[in-house]
């Protein structure tokens, strides 16, 4: 046998440095992920079988009938997409926007941008009306652009994570259907937590993810569409130019055929499963009435504390609330210590808010009264540390 070497980037001494996979315990009050509920952490732990295996189809069955509950929606073609939130978003451009097809995007914040962003590079005609990070369009608003600009699809950002704003949707969907145009909406921050009613409000398209209102893991992106929206994908003229997020092939595994697209992550499913059966057990009024209270007595503490909240009470998105940072106050040296000393995460602000506010999440299991007053408590006893100025006062 020919002497050969294994090569390694590693030496063989240092090879025992590596132990057991350990992770810290985190409380995850930032804006996502949030903390999995144990019980979907228990189904994320089950044994694999395989993704054609006829148990695997019964509970794919389940997650579309659980995912259509928490949509409020009666959609076909309704699946949690393999990938996180983004794939889903991804997948609504890729899938309904062919070259030179006008789109109009509200961007009021970061994830406006990313939508952006996809829209350019699958080469649409991209309009965008813009509001500043902290505010929500007018209906009034909207209504004039779409029927100024008679676009084919109209995306906005339901929960907009970046800024904290929640984006009031009613009658969009009416001034879309009367404009012969697909209402799209980013849930990644609303699903499974605050007030969505997709047939109500007539969404054509939405997508969310996993991590935040359905206290699972990344790495699912559930999406619902309905009869327009097939009929719109029915009808290009082109190829999906993204075959793994093409919806023509995923339904064939989703719709009522199974058959075999891409492997899909079983365990996550058994986890999204999971996830959805204590959302429906609950009961989704319940559901967004915790998340509603939760977040109002996390804002009266803050406020109680003389911090000063970004967003308007108006339109404060209850899952995600961004606080500016007191002006004396070491914004990233209090979060680390938040971090370090007591295993809680809050967030940074993202884009032109970076360095400006913290953001709080209250998603899914991390909702809870308990989540609130541990935080503010912390607020109160350990925000003065971090002044710059040691008999500055905010």
């Amino acid at each position: 046998m020919t002497e050969a070497k294994l090569i390694s980037a590693l030496n063989e001494e240092n090879l025992s440095y590596f132990s057991k996979t350990y992770v810290p315990s985190r409380l995850l009050l930032g804006p996502g992920p949030s903390n999995a509920h144990p019980e979907v952490l228990n189904a994320l732990s089950l044994n694999p079988i395989g993704h054609l295996d006829e148990a695997y189809i019964s509970l794919m069955s389940d997650v579309q009938k659980l995912l259509r509950y928490t949509w409020q929606c009666n959609n076909r073609l309704t699946l949690p997409m393999s990938g996180t939130g983004s794939a889903a978003m991804e997948a609504s451009i890729a899938n309904f926007i062919e070259e030179g097809e006008k789109i109009l995007i509200a961007k009021k914040g970061y994830f406006g941008d990313r939508l952006v962003d996809m829209a350019n590079r699958y080469k649409a005609d991209v309009s965008v009306i813009e509001k500043p990070w902290g505010k929500s369009f007018s209906y009034e608003e909207i209504k004039y652009e779409i029927e100024t600009k008679k676009p084919a699809i109209f995306a906005i950002v339901h929960a907009e994570t970046s800024s904290g704003v929640l984006q009031p949707l009613d009658g969009i969907g009416d001034v879309c259907r009367k404009n012969n145009c697909l209402f799209l909406v980013d849930a990644v921050t609303s699903l499974g937590a605050l007030e969505l009613l997709i047939d109500e409000w007539k969404i054509d398209l939405a997508y969310s993810c996993s991590q935040k209102g359905l206290s699972c893991p990344p790495g699912l992106s559930p999406f619902t569409m309905n009869e327009r929206a097939e009929a719109k994908l029915s009808s290009r003229k082109t190829k999906v130019p993204n075959w793994y997020l093409d919806l023509s092939l995923l339904n064939k595994y989703w719709g009522s055929d199974r058959v075999y697209h891409h492997t899909a992550p079983v365990n996550m499913n058994f986890a999204i499963r999971e996830g959805l059966r204590l959302i429906a057990n609950e009961g989704l009024e319940n559901v967004w009435n915790r998340h509603n209270t939760n977040a109002k007595k996390l804002w009266n503490g803050l406020e109680s504390l003389g911090m000063e909240l970004h967003v308007s009470e108006d339109y404060r998105l209850p899952t995600l609330t961004t606080v500016k940072i007191p002006p004396a106050v070491d914004g990233d040296g209090f979060r680390n210590h938040l971090l370090r000393n007591f295993g809680i995460e809050i967030g940074n602000g993202l884009g032109e808010l970076s360095g400006k506010v913290w953001r709080v999440g209250l998603m899914g299991f991390n909702s809870s009264e308990e989540n609130v007053d541990r935080l503010l408590n912390l607020f109160d006893t350990e925000l003065k540390k971090f002044s710059i100025f040691e008999s500055s006062t905010f």
